[in-house]
């Protein structure tokens, strides 16, 4: 079905190919042995897989840096490509059986039996008109306003209770999005239509020098590049505010949101940010300025 959806964009990805292709978007470079240990497959099976997939363009392999004997894959310039155009088509494809579940009156204990159900004729054309309709939305970036506060504590709620553990800053920071403005910050929000899916803080810790921070998209739309939008919000209101340095703090376990922030002109530093408020905060990078985006 899967691919049957990408055919009639033009994408020539394959479903059986997305678990390689998306591990190497959402975290860089990676070993085929990594890889195998992700997904739960042999070596060999990923190494027959990527094998193919280098010979028909859309992965790399390089030496590692570290070792010479180890080849680290990466994706070419046509895999990104079909994969930002195949975003607005997983949220489609999600959104459409979701659909069509509810529409068979299913639950977990009865969805094995009901999939026949579910993938009856159409749903292909279910997920081409979802998808033609999510491509006309456009994503907005806003700042703070009374009517928005309450989702700042809201989406960053959702994934540090996933991760981590509320920690007294985080609600202290979280509570009283004003405050950041007020020192010199700024909070901006991502609308997707009406519904409020994503936001970040720029935290002014003294002048010229600002945190990125408190970012958080609601899972139900996460992979469509609304955290680069964020990211990219907040860097060109970093600039308009004249700062000087721009830091973040985070935890190796947010995998995908590291390699965001390395695909954004963030750089890692090698140790820890002294003072740090964060129990949690493990990793800490520096932007280095536009030069250092990558497409």
């Amino acid at each position: 079905m899967a691919d049957e959806v990408y055919g009639r964009h033009g994408i020539e990805l394959q479903a059986r190919w997305f678990p390689i292709l998306r591990l190497l978007h959402d975290r860089g470079p990676m070993t085929v042995g990594e890889i195998g240990s992700a997904v739960g497959q042999t070596h060999s099976a990923i190494s027959q897989l990527t094998t193919r997939l280098v010979r028909d363009g859309w992965v790399n392999t390089a030496s590692d840096a570290g070792d010479r004997r180890t080849r680290r894959l990466t994706l070419t310039a046509k895999a990104e490509t079909a994969l930002q155009t195949a975003k607005p088509l997983w949220r489609a494809i999600r959104d459409a059986l979701e659909e069509r579940v509810a529409g068979a009156g299913l639950d977990p204990a009865t969805l094995l039996a009901g999939l026949e159900q579910v993938a009856a004729p159409g749903l292909a054309d279910l997920i081409t008109a979802k998808a033609r309709a999510y491509s006309q939305e456009t994503v907005r970036i806003v700042p703070l306003s009374p009517q928005l506060r309450t989702h700042f504590y809201r989406l960053n709620a959702i994934w540090l209770e996933r991760y981590f553990v509320l920690e007294p800053y985080d609600i202290e920071v979280m509570s009283h999005p004003e405050a950041i403005v007020e020192h010199g910050g700024a909070v901006l929000f991502a609308l997707l239509g009406d519904a409020v899916v994503g936001t970040c803080a720029l935290k002014q810790h003294a002048p010229g020098e600002y945190e990125l921070t408190k970012m958080g998209v609601d899972p139900a739309v996460q992979g469509v590049g609304i955290g680069r939008k964020l990211i990219e919000a907040a860097i060109t209101e970093f600039e308009r505010l004249g700062g000087a340095e721009l830091f973040l703090e985070t935890n190796t376990r947010l995998e995908s949101a590291i390699h965001l922030y390395e695909r954004t002109g963030f750089e890692h530093q090698p140790a820890i940010r002294e003072g740090s408020p964060y129990d949690r905060a493990n990793v800490y990078m520096i932007w280095r300025g536009r030069s250092a985006i990558a497409a």
